[in-house]
């Protein structure tokens, strides 16, 4: 629901440029907009976000959506102003730029959520008719995030889409979510096979997707797809079902727990964890788990009793229908959590997805010229831009002795160094899982850890990237380098010479230490002190 405020100001139709204010680093972050004519502020309007694909922006690609792209030859100069005119749906559309190319998870896929928060602060949108699509890295992007958080969205279009990497652990996610697939079947860039595997793989879970591909056409299926509407025609024929009769839902990570009335509220961050929740009769519940250990149940109607994997619970009147395993049994009641918990559970890239600061060390008397080799360790990490692809992203750098409070209540810490060289090493250290040992030479130590409310990430002795491209490794090739190296680890790394040659790696239990056949590997080295 828009604002008063915002209800009473003057409102302009046709494609505009907007800008909200980033929780990451405090920028102006752009986006492109679409308000049908005539718009009537009193009135709820279905919503489209729209995702642009690798190496364009917000303005090509609502153009592109409007099925106007064509008419332009310099995407990266579009001016909204020269499309006034254009007749579009009676939707509200939104393209955020998310920073430039690095595809849609962590900092990116914030700037979708904080750009929807956006548009709802200004404009009056149907909750229940907000649509999703994308094209390319973009149509990738579409399907991340409606199959991680499938409540939120009636229905989504992806056009020859380029997958984010894991994104099939999710495809039952969709029981509820309408998918159509566009490629063409000479497209050169995303495999047509692609879209295909995609359709099958979601018609054999049951997920109501259906694809349109086209003959003789390249990687530019968006032109066909997007043709007289034709997108917006399908959307309108869906809206999203609050309170479906049967969830299913399948997550590795607290930071997407949610799916229309089932919240999960226990599992091992790393493992992949489902429920299969269906109403059946007489306000009761059926319900199927793996790899969980507590969920609790918001319906609008009072739940009398719970089937949990064959085994039947009542609930008593006015009890909150939530669930947890204790010795091996469902019982009544919330989790109690300790040690990993959402928003502290790792793994390692989870410390630069949100507002983060880099910090590089000036104790021990530092030389001069060490000092500016500690400095450019921290300042080699923040850089995410490439002489190829400028990210609107700015990361700060600080030195551990200028970080304040504040600094620390609002941001997570990538700390260089050892507790010798870096004071807020020190001053965590009794927190904290691993230590790398004063004078250890060739080897890199690179982990995770909570503190406080917030993440620390520590770089010990190598920094993570030494030796990456003869590693072999490859994330998401949309992603900034720096930050595609931290993409596929665990909550901890230890290797010797390069990242080629790992000691060890994986995740912490839920409380955060380290495996035993881990630690024991670890202890070998001689190289890492661990904390008991």
């Amino acid at each position: 629901m828009a604002s008063p405020l915002a209800l009473a100001q003057p409102t302009a139709t046709g494609p505009q440029s907007l800008t909200f204010q980033s929780s990451i680093d405090d920028s102006g972050q752009q986006y492109a907009l679409y308000l049908p004519s005539p718009y009537d502020a009193s009135k709820e309007y279905p919503l489209v976000i729209t995702l642009h694909s690798e190496e364009s922006n917000h303005r090509f690609n609502l153009l592109q959506v409007l099925a106007q792209g064509n008419r332009l030859a310099d995407t990266g100069r579009v001016s909204l102003n020269y499309f006034r005119d254009v007749r579009g749906p009676n939707f509200i559309i939104a393209a955020p730029l998310v920073r430039g190319t690095m595809g849609y998870r962590g900092i990116a896929e914030k700037d979708v959520y904080d750009m929807l928060a956006d548009v709802k602060r200004r404009f009056r949108v149907d909750e229940d008719r907000i649509y999703l699509t994308g094209i390319s890295m973009g149509g990738g992007g579409a399907l991340w995030l409606g199959l991680t958080r499938p409540d939120i969205w009636a229905a989504v279009a992806a056009v020859c889409p380029i997958p984010v990497p894991g994104t099939e652990a999710f495809v039952s996610n969709g029981l509820n979510l309408p998918v159509r697939l566009f490629h063409g079947d000479q497209d050169p860039i995303a495999p047509v096979s692609t879209s295909r595997q995609w359709q099958r793989r979601l018609l054999d879970v049951g997920v109501p997707a259906d694809y349109i591909e086209y003959p003789a056409v390249r990687h530019n299926s968006w032109d066909l797809a997007y043709k007289d509407g034709a997108l917006f025609n399908w959307f309108t024929t869906f809206k999203r079902d609050r309170e479906p009769e049967r969830v299913r839902f399948s997550t590795d990570a607290y930071r997407y727990d949610k799916a229309y009335w089932v919240r999960i509220d226990g599992l091992t961050p790393g493992t992949l964890a489902s429920i299969d929740a269906r109403q059946t009769p007489g306000n009761t519940v059926s319900v199927e788990t793996q790899n969980l250990d507590g969920f609790t149940l918001s319906l609008n109607h009072s739940v009398l009793a719970v089937t949990i994997d064959g085994t039947g619970i009542r609930i008593k009147p006015g009890a909150a229908p939530s669930f947890h395993k204790q010795s091996g049994k469902w019982v009544s009641g919330l989790i109690p959590l300790a040690g990993k918990r959402p928003g502290l559970e790792g793994p390692i890239v989870d410390a630069v997805y949100d507002r983060h600061i880099y910090v590089y060390g000036t104790a021990g008397s530092p030389s001069p010229e060490e000092l500016a080799f500690r400095w450019k360790q921290a300042e080699t990490a923040a850089e995410w831009s490439t002489a190829r692809e400028r990210l609107q992203l700015s990361l700060t750098v600080k030195a551990d002795k200028d970080i304040t409070q504040q600094d620390l209540d609002r941001s997570d810490v990538v700390l260089f160094g050892t507790s010798e060289t870096n004071s807020l090493i020190a001053r965590f250290a009794p927190r904290l899982p691993l230590a790398l040992n004063p004078g250890a030479a060739d080897y890199g130590l690179l982990f995770i850890a909570g503190v406080g409310k917030h993440y620390a990430l520590i770089s010990s002795g190598l920094p993570w990237w030494t030796g990456y491209s003869d590693a072999g490794a490859q994330a998401d090739h949309f992603s900034p380098p720096i930050y595609e190296q931290l993409q596929s680890l665990g909550d901890y790394l230890i290797f010797k010479g390069s990242v080629a040659h790992v000691v060890a790696e994986g995740r912490f239990d839920r409380n955060w230490k380290v495996p035993r056949d881990a630690a024991e590997k670890i202890a070998a080295t001689g190289t890492v002190t661990l904390s008991r």
